[in-house]
């Protein structure tokens, strides 16, 4: 079976609910998906670092748990493992402050083994960081020349907000690089300060890549492709406890789909129908739907086990 191979950050989300901790979960962006994706069926493997402190040692234990494959996961004795506390409102949606006490970035890794029509998803300012593009650029040349699937999650914080004009160069890269395009409208307000999927898409995107999906979290998901390609779909009304991994886990569910209706690098470059489209966002709100539904950053382990392939 095809493979997803995710890079990026972890952390461990402490959650707060009235001011006070609820709950606290290993995250971050690439690995909620793949936590997800693991549950599910989809053979994984994940590129990061972690702390040698508690906090990474159960990080990697977790991946392992979830059938994600850590062997890639590089591990410092001279830092600590990075921690977000997530605030949520009266709407469970999250205000985020971040502590990272790693002395400098450093990822050195051997990446994992590319086929054609495998997956790498990767994002957040992870993607960006000028300290590791090196190391991310060379994977991604790595994918590309393989022949496998890139999907970029865009994920661009406010926390950043005061490095846009430092990491634009690399933001560019990473948009010719991608197969898939997927952000937040609350991302390119902060990029672009635009929130007009049309607008992001033909000032921004589309010179660089013609596949994008824009989240506009409880309004409609926004896409817009090839060939003139303009499709908005309904976001289902479900309860939610907390929407921390909400757009993780849709880049998880648009990935399972591409899985599981064998959609390939060749027929993506040929042009995805619109029914195929259909299939690959119901999936993807599906999997975020169901992370809603709970304060963990990912999908249950009784919905993996129904989606498994």
């Amino acid at each position: 079976m095809r493979k997803v191979i995710g890079i990026g950050e972890t952390v461990l989300d402490i959650i707060f609910k009235d001011e006070q901790p609820i709950g606290a979960y290993p995250g971050g962006s690439a690995f909620n998906a793949l936590i997800s994706l693991g549950r599910s069926g989809v053979p994984c493997a994940f590129i990061s670092e972690a702390g040698n402190d508690r906090v990474g040692k159960n990080v990697i234990s977790f991946l392992k748990e979830n059938h994600v494959n850590a062997d890639n996961v590089n591990v410092f004795s001279d830092s600590k493992s990075p921690i977000s506390l997530a605030f949520l409102d009266e709407h469970n949606d999250a205000e985020y402050i971040f502590y990272k006490d790693h002395p400098h970035d450093q990822l050195d890794f051997a990446y994992p083994s590319i086929q054609p029509d495998d997956i790498v998803v990767f994002g957040s300012f992870y993607a960006v960081n000028p300290v590791i593009r090196p190391q991310v650029v060379a994977l991604l040349e790595d994918a590309r020349s393989h022949g496998a699937i890139i999907y970029y999650d865009v994920n661009f914080r406010q926390s950043h907000k005061h490095e846009v004009m430092k990491i634009t160069p690399n933001l560019l890269e990473n948009l010719e690089y991608a197969d898939f395009v997927r952000g937040s409208r609350e991302d390119f307000s902060v990029l672009y300060k635009l929130t007009d999927p049309d607008k992001i898409y033909n000032a921004e995107i589309s010179f660089y890549c013609k596949r994008f999906i824009c989240t506009q979290g409880r309004d409609t998901v926004e896409l817009r492709a090839e060939s003139g390609l303009r499709r908005s779909y309904e976001v289902p009304d479900t309860p939610t406890v907390s929407t921390i991994g909400a757009g993780d886990n849709f880049n998880a569910g648009f990935i399972y789909g591409l899985v599981k209706h064998g959609i390939t690098r060749e027929q993506i470059e040929h042009g995805l129908s619109p029914e195929q489209w259909d299939r690959l966002i119901a999936s993807a709100q599906e999997f975020s739907a169901e992370c809603c539904k709970s304060l963990f950053n990912y999908v249950s382990k009784e919905f993996g086990e129904q989606k498994k392939l």
